[in-house]
């Protein structure tokens, strides 16, 4: 693949009833019904609300016999009343319940983790080569009654493989690394070219976006090896809700559609079904204008490595670069100083710089060359126009701002000379990703370890919030995930809403549209946090909930989160079942995991500590639960 030029990558049309994906085929969106799939109508209403919505494709989970034989219902109603979109079943731990939900749908999806192996019970087995190949011959021939049932039926097939529910055999023998991820899908893939059935979609998920994307790459590298096609399902699972869920989605699913990966895409969210599609049509949509763009010329650094890429090595200026997280720089020209729940770490005013009684405490600030006058806490910023002065500039760090095609000869030289330098790659081309890529990549094939700061500027309405957090996300996430963004300048071009604008809106609504500093810069810590970079407040790793869920998740959520947001850097995961619970949420500090309708069983990472709570009781459980570890850590130190 092209690291700097926006091209799909090339996969073969896989037929999903009358709405094909793959090839040439458009990005297919989809989401999943959140009602039982024994409700008939409570699944056609959802259905056709996600439908309206745009969606594709509808999953349903399929549980048991009673589930797969209700998709008929469900799909002959839906036909009646108009809809002629595929709907797939989601199928876990039964492959007779995918036999049968195969000759209904228009395509199936099984969990490589759960299909013939046993549920995951975290356990290490020590396989010989010879067990472990009379294991692969058992999987293949259960898996082949699914392919010649897929095959007469003409039935799509989805391998759906999850982070969190890898088989014990698989992590026995890979461990929990992309590499087993990989693997667990190509056992499956290779009976698949083997019994010549194309129709098959591929999707690697998870909720750590490190993993998701690091996979996903290292699947496209190991397919093509091997000589496949397939076409790729993207989505960050057990992402949370509100505006965390969609910039996590964002991170993950855009670095991947970037870089020309992926085919249908889900953008999973604890939050009604309908409300998944504006968001992945806009992450779709944003991501592939691009194409057509003016050609970058540039050569990757030959120590990148795409599939496990290392951070690029830097020297530290002013605590940027070097072994420090990245930095937060805000872009405040008009002097602003109100923040929000998190403060800047450095703040960019342009000429501007304000009263030291108006500025944000804490926060160094960041002014041009030309209106700069040397004084504790602010650093020069030079453009191309002042780049002479840089030399003869005395400052202990300087600031300098540049596209990647006014990085030449001239800075190269005056960089080699003055190792106090912060660069800001900015970019107006119309892959910013491609070109702020190039940007670094010439400076590590130079050799030079200058920190660069990526600058991503918008001009959306004030009031476009979600659209602006979506698109800042989208852009950065590769930049995060290769490893060579020492800090994030997130702004809007378009004059901010100030503070007192938002905190007047006539109503909350309003409100939470508003593009304020505050949300800039907010925006900008939670991609980083996204990334798994920099923590800078409670994660929450939440499910979108589905048939399988077994109490009120959305109602529980917010209690959850009403009671912890205030513990920074604490990890909780909220599971409506089973199928993912522990391993999906396997770094995280404290587990909620719906175990039986009304039960929930409670965790200390991986380790269980309660069964089978009442679910009246389990929030203030798990609450107690925590407070409890705080007093005695607290008393221990």
């Amino acid at each position: 693949m092209d690291l700097f030029n926006y091209c799909p990558r090339a996969s073969h049309v896989v037929n999903v009833g009358k709405y094909p994906l793959g090839g040439d085929q458009p990005l297919r969106l989809q989401s999943m019904t959140t009602t039982p799939t024994t409700d008939t109508e409570g699944c056609v209403r959802q259905c056709m609300e996600i439908f309206d919505a745009g969606a594709d494709y509808v999953r349903l989970t399929t549980q048991g016999m009673r589930e797969a034989e209700n998709l008929r219902a469900i799909a002959g109603e839906l036909r009646r009343r108009g809809y002629d979109k595929p709907l797939v079943a989601d199928v876990h731990f039964q492959p007779a319940v995918a036999d049968v939900a195969a000759t209904i749908v228009e395509k199936v999806r099984i969990n490589p983790g759960n299909y013939v192996d046993p549920a995951r019970k975290f356990q290490h087995v020590d396989y010989t080569d010879e067990e472990y190949m009379a294991e692969l011959a058992r999987l293949e021939q259960r898996f082949k009654v699914l392919l010649d049932i897929c095959r007469r039926h003409h039935t799509a097939l989805r391998i759906g493989v999850n982070h969190g529910s890898l088989s014990d055999r698989i992590m026995s023998r890979y461990g929990d690394t992309p590499a087993g991820i990989v693997e667990s899908c190509m056992e499956f893939l290779r009976i698949c070219v083997r019994e010549q059935f194309t129709d098959v979609v591929i999707s690697i998920k998870a909720s750590n976006t490190q993993v998701m994307v690091r996979s996903v790459r290292l699947l496209c590298r190991v397919m093509a090896a091997e000589g496949m096609d397939f076409p790729l399902h993207l989505g960050v699972t057990e992402a949370g809700e509100g505006e965390d869920g969609r910039i996590k989605s964002a991170v993950g699913i855009g670095a991947l559609l970037a870089d020309g990966i992926g085919d249908t895409l889900r953008v999973s969210l604890s939050e009604e079904p309908k409300e998944e599609i504006p968001v992945a049509y806009h992450l779709a949509s944003y991501v592939t204008r691009r194409a057509g763009h003016p050609m970058i010329p540039a050569t990757a650094a030959p120590d990148f490595c795409y599939e496990d890429p290392q951070r690029r090595p830097t020297h530290a200026v002013a605590g940027i670069g070097g072994h420090n997280a990245p930095c937060v720089v805000s872009a405040r020209l008009d002097g602003d100083g109100v923040c929000g729940a998190l403060k800047p770490d450095f703040v960019y005013v342009g000429r501007n710089l304000p009263p030291a009684a108006r500025r944000i405490e804490g926060a160094r600030y960041l002014v041009d060359f030309d209106a700069w006058q040397a004084a504790d806490g602010t650093y020069p910023v030079f453009h191309s126009p002042t780049l002479p002065f840089v030399a003869g500039c005395k400052a202990e760090a300087k600031f300098l701002c540049l596209s990647y095609m006014e990085l030449n000869e001239e800075v190269m030289a005056l960089l080699r000379r003055d190792s106090g330098i912060v660069l800001i790659a900015r970019s107006t081309h119309a892959n910013r990703l491609g070109e702020q890529r190039a940007f670094v990549h010439q400076l590590w094939r130079e050799g030079l370890t200058h920190p660069v700061i990526m600058m991503e500027q918008y001009a959306y309405p004030a009031t476009e919030r979600e659209i602006f957090q979506l698109s800042a996300a989208a852009d950065l996430g590769a930049l995060l995930f290769d490893g060579i963004t020492d800090g994030v300048l997130v702004a809007n071009l378009t004059p901010a809403a100030p503070q007192a604008a938002a905190d007047e809106a006539p109503d909350s609504d309003a409100r939470h549209r508003l593009i304020t500093h505050a949300v800039a810069d907010e925006t900008a810590f939670a991609i980083l946090q996204a990334a798994r970079l920099r923590t800078t407040k409670t994660e929450y790793i939440s499910c979108p909930g589905c048939g399988r869920t077994l109490y009120d998740l959305p109602g529980t959520i917010a209690r959850i989160k009403a009671a912890t947001a205030h513990l920074t850097g604490l990890k909780i995961g909220i599971m409506g079942c089973i199928v993912n619970g522990p391993g999906e949420m396997a770094d995280a500090d404290y587990g909620y995991v719906g175990a039986a309708r009304g039960k929930v069983s409670l965790y200390r990472g991986k380790e269980c500590v309660e069964k089978n709570i009442d679910t009246a009781e389990a929030v203030d459980k798990l609450l107690a639960l925590i407070e409890s570890d705080r007093h005695n850590l607290a008393d221990k130190a």
